[in-house]
């Protein structure tokens, strides 16, 4: 019997965390757009605080064997994260935002994993950039219909990768990595509890935000 591809490994171990966190009532709430722009710009927030760890630890990594060939620059989400936070929030925003409780602990996870273990990076680089090119999409389209936003401008452009003309190639190319992937079968086993992880980190995360926007909580 064959051994299947390491992403169709990793896809099918984080599924059900995957279910589990889109179904928080923050996010069913914020998809069924029932909260006002201001939770969307509180969870716009604390993304920024994640990709920075991400994108901070890509510095160092990017010549790492293990984690160097996936920082793609045309994946990096801090700049759009900033300018979709300054037309949210307004003038002297970067003086207002802050991280949640649960948002410290995800970033602190990211900082641990980056500069101690590169392939425990990949699973949170996997988990965050490869659900925000796919399933980003539907919170896009959900805040352009629900609060006004113009159709791929500010408040959105976080979701907006401009430098992927064809994102369908682009994740088979990334799924090409996963699978070719430097390390044994004990190494990718922990990069899937380590993805199953990062999950439980963005649902606690979104739990923080429920209570602070408690529609359906």
């Amino acid at each position: 019997m064959s051994t299947p591809p390491f992403s169709s490994v990793l896809r099918t171990a984080s599924q059900g965390p995957h279910d589990q966190v889109n179904s928080a009532a923050f996010m069913t709430d914020l998809l069924g757009g029932r909260v006002g722009v201001d939770a969307y710009a509180r969870y716009t927030e604390q993304l920024l605080f994640v990709y920075r760890a991400l994108e901070d630890a890509a510095v160092t990594l990017e010549r790492d064997p293990v984690a160097g060939p996936f920082l793609r620059p045309e994946l990096m989400r801090v700049g759009e994260l900033e300018r979709d936070l300054a037309y949210l929030l307004g003038e002297g925003w970067r003086d207002r935002v802050a991280p949640l409780p649960a948002t410290l602990r995800y970033t602190a996870r990211i900082n641990e994993v980056a500069a101690t273990w590169p392939a425990g990076y990949v699973a949170h680089h996997y988990t965050r950039y490869m659900g925000d090119l796919a399933g980003g999409q539907v919170i896009r389209s959900i805040a352009e219909k629900s609060w006004g936003l113009a159709r791929k401008g500010d408040g959105v452009r976080f979701y907006v990768f401009e430098g992927i003309a064809n994102p369908a190639s682009f994740k088979r190319e990334y799924r090409a990595l996963l699978d070719a992937l430097p390390v044994d079968e004990l190494e990718k086993r922990r990069v899937v509890e380590e993805c199953r992880a990062a999950f439980a980190l963005n649902g606690a995360v979104f739990t923080e935000l429920g209570a602070i926007f408690p529609l359906s909580a």
